[in-house]
């Protein structure tokens, strides 16, 4: 509930927001049920937010944000290559499982949007997977090889980290599977794979 003593209520609004989404979904979604939950006018959410997708796009800012510092503060400690690609998608991982709210308006319901995302927030959505892409580039640097295009090896290896937090999230994977050793698995076949990717043709040595 929104008080005269509540001094943060853009954060309650989108506290509230993000869990109506995923309850209720994006189309559902109206000023006046977020006013509902709070117990306060709709004019009070206006004074904060144009519209449900200036809400929307908060949350993703949020959310992206978040991620960004996770993996800074990853890739920041004095650990070889194949470690840091090792955690951040742990990190991944772990975002996506502990902020479902958050996870979901970020990869799936975006579609929803009638308005396009700004260049600015594209870019800044996307800063996680630079990263990425600058540790994979890291990594096949320790072979002596330049790798051609980080950033696509990068969006595949995010595509497998999405896809199986996804199908948790959505409870599609079998229960006699246990979690913990399903995520392990995935995550070492994943960096394998771009182990194996490292002798193609795709990369070349990088010059003596």
């Amino acid at each position: 509930m929104l008080t005269p003593t509540t001094t943060d209520y853009r954060r309650q609004i989108l506290d509230v927001a993000r869990h109506l989404l995923i309850e209720d979904g994006y189309k559902n979604l109206s000023m006046r049920k977020i006013a509902r939950q709070l117990a306060c006018s709709q004019g009070t959410i206006y004074l904060y937010f144009k519209n449900k997708d200036d809400i929307f796009y908060a949350l993703i800012d949020e959310g992206t944000e978040q991620l960004y510092r996770d993996y800074q503060t990853i890739l920041t400690a004095p650990n070889a290559p194949r470690t840091h690609l090792e955690q951040i998608c742990r990190a991944y991982i772990h975002f996506g499982l502990t902020n479902p709210g958050y996870y979901e308006t970020m990869y799936i319901l975006l579609p929803l949007l009638k308005k396009r995302f700004s260049q600015e927030q594209y870019r800044r959505a996307r800063r996680f997977l630079d990263l990425t892409a600058n540790t994979l580039s890291n990594y096949a640097a320790e072979s002596g090889r330049t790798l051609s295009d980080c950033f696509m090896e990068a969006t595949i290896l995010w595509a497998a980290m999405h896809g199986l937090v996804t199908l948790i999230i959505a409870r599609r994977i079998d229960t006699r599977l246990a979690q913990e050793i399903l995520i392990e698995q995935a995550i070492a076949r994943a960096l394998n794979g771009f182990c194996y990717t490292i002798t193609q043709n795709n990369l070349t040595p990088t010059p003596s």
